[in-house]
């Protein structure tokens, strides 16, 4: 029986995120310690909860070094995850410790706390390193508590897995093997390019896949700096820039503009994210990317405004046209893949769909969300519990209610974005969706892929969504089929979430194709839920 445990916080690395944070996560601890003292355990923080810094998280790799390195080995240690971290200033030191470790999250959408506790479990995961999570709203609930009594016992906490079901590649229709059949041979025989503009944003290491992984897909790395983004940036033409934002505002966009660029979206930010967004299209056609992911932060976070205009318009096939270096449009009436942050995991998986959906013709436009958080229905318009997913700045238009017209931008928080830059916000239309990840657990590639529906919520639904979250960010009210909110949470291995929409009658078509060409590449997929009718997947 465990009589005491240490608390650790891992926090950002942008000092005013952690302030602005700060009394969220103290109320969340404050819940948390009482949960563990109503079991007669003493919770103990391991790092000072008032300094000078005016926040208790650890703010860096050494730091975390340091708290876990002060700890008894094996003494059991509590993550208690109530906002967005930075996951490598704290995994180094929780690998090297001994004892059991819980992740803990507040079911709460006003920071990406639950987006922070999934990086956290994935990159553990990915390192072999053992652990136990837990969420809750209140943590006085029996699913909670009957389950931290477990851990408390020594016992594993056990999570239902039993919407988890092995991939039958001999299940599959004719057409979905034929597509695989090709597109598999395409990539085997020319090799696909990943161009990652710098590797590991914000510490995500479960978003990095190693070379030696990639190389039997026929799937490579192309190493770009965003040091050579900013520079492409900064040659291009402003005038091609102004030309971008006359395009999008005569398809109806809207920018919300002001004056104060502190605080405030200014036309300056959106031009200067216009000419990144050319510059990345330039690039990814000059080396050859069938992809290309931008980290942002950090780095370049410090000299251009945010990458998510540029990110979000890549990913739309409907786009401002970019002349490349021999003269000619860059992949006209397509869109330049993008993985937002830099994600490999969200990069190859969008890869395989974009040549799915293509070989199918299906909607070629793909994006990762972050499991942002999820809530019934307050309306009482759909029965099913449905999912926040909510991007940090960029979903294509192409997935919005109205497309480019039912888009707007808006400035990116500052505690998140001093240099500004807009979004591209909208709410996704409601249509049918294939999600999945790609993710890596005992040194090998793996795939979750399932069905789901984005749904029709009203207004006033939408409105206290974006309210308990970010407003600045383009919002997906999503419904899983055949997979709890705890069964979700429990298996997810990443902070974000690929969608892609698919043709009501070709939807479960899209899924099959999609999981036999990872299959047959080499990835061990796995069949998450049913079909919406709750039939199996294949």
């Amino acid at each position: 029986m465990i009589d005491h445990a240490y608390l650790v916080a891992n926090g950002d690395q942008r000092l005013s995120a952690n302030q602005t944070c700060w009394p969220a996560q103290q109320r969340f601890e404050a819940a948390l310690t009482r949960a563990f003292r109503d079991r007669g355990v003493v919770l103990r923080r391991a790092h000072p909860a008032d300094t000078a810094a005016g926040h208790g998280f650890i703010a860096s790799q050494a730091q975390g070094l340091a708290v876990l390195a002060a700890i008894p080995p094996q003494a059991p240690v509590v993550v208690a995850e109530g906002v967005w971290q930075f996951s490598q200033q704290i995994l180094g030191g929780l690998l090297r410790h001994r004892g059991p470790i819980l992740t803990v999250a507040n079911w709460e959408g006003q920071w990406p706390g639950l987006v922070g506790l999934l990086n956290i479990n994935a990159s553990l995961a990915k390192a072999g390193r053992p652990f136990e999570t837990l969420w809750s709203r209140t943590f006085t609930d029996d699913w909670f508590g009957s389950r931290l009594d477990a851990w408390i016992r020594g016992d594993k906490i056990e999570h239902d897995l039993s919407h988890v079901a092995p991939f039958d590649p001999t299940a599959v229709p004719e057409r979905a093997r034929a597509v695989a059949d090709g597109i598999t041979a395409r990539i085997r025989r020319d090799g696909a390019i990943l161009g990652v503009f710098d590797e590991g944003c914000m510490g995500m290491y479960n978003a990095i896949i190693p070379d030696e992984l990639l190389f039997p897909l026929g799937v490579f790395k192309e190493r770009l700096s965003q040091s050579a983004l900013y520079a492409e940036t900064m040659k291009t033409d402003p005038a091609e820039a102004e030309a971008a934002l006359r395009w999008l505002t005569g398809r109806g966009m809207t920018f919300h503009f002001g004056t104060d660029e502190t605080t405030e979206l200014t036309r300056d930010q959106v031009l200067l994210q216009l000419r990144m967004y050319a510059a990345a299209a330039r690039i990814a056609d000059r080396f050859g990317c069938a992809a290309i992911g931008i980290q942002y932060q950090l780095g370049l976070a410090d000299v251009l405004p945010a990458s998510d205009l540029a990110e979000g318009l890549l990913n739309n096939a409907d786009r401002p046209p970019v002349t490349g270096d021999d003269g000619g449009i860059v992949r006209d009436g397509e869109p330049i893949v993008h993985f937002n942050e830099a994600d490999e995991g969200a990069g190859l998986d969008a890869l395989l769909t974009n040549r799915v959906h293509a070989a199918l013709g299906q909607p070629l436009e793909t994006t990762l969300h972050d499991v942002r958080w999820g809530d019934d229905d307050a309306s009482g318009t759909v029965d099913d519990f449905v999912w926040v997913f909510e991007i940090s700045g960029p979903a294509p238009a192409a997935h919005h209610v109205g497309g480019y017209a039912g888009t707007d931008s808006m400035r990116q928080p500052p505690l998140y974005f001093r240099l500004g830059g807009g979004t591209v916000r909208g709410v996704a239309k409601p249509g049918e969706l294939v999600w999945s990840r790609i993710f890596i657990e005992d040194g090998a590639l793996h795939m979750d892929i399932g069905r789901a529906s984005a749904v029709a919520l009203p207004e006033s639904e939408t409105e206290r969504r974006w309210a308990e979250t970010t407003r600045e960010w383009p919002i997906m009210h999503a419904v899983l089929h055949g997979v709890s909110r705890d069964q979700f949470m429990a298996r997810h291995r990443s902070n974000h979430i690929q969608v892609s929409y698919a043709d009501a009658a070709a939807a479960d078509l899209v899924l099959a194709a999609k999981a036999a060409t990872a299959h047959q590449l080499g990835i061990q997929v796995h069949l998450c839920g049913t079909r919406p009718d709750r039939s199996p997947l294949v």
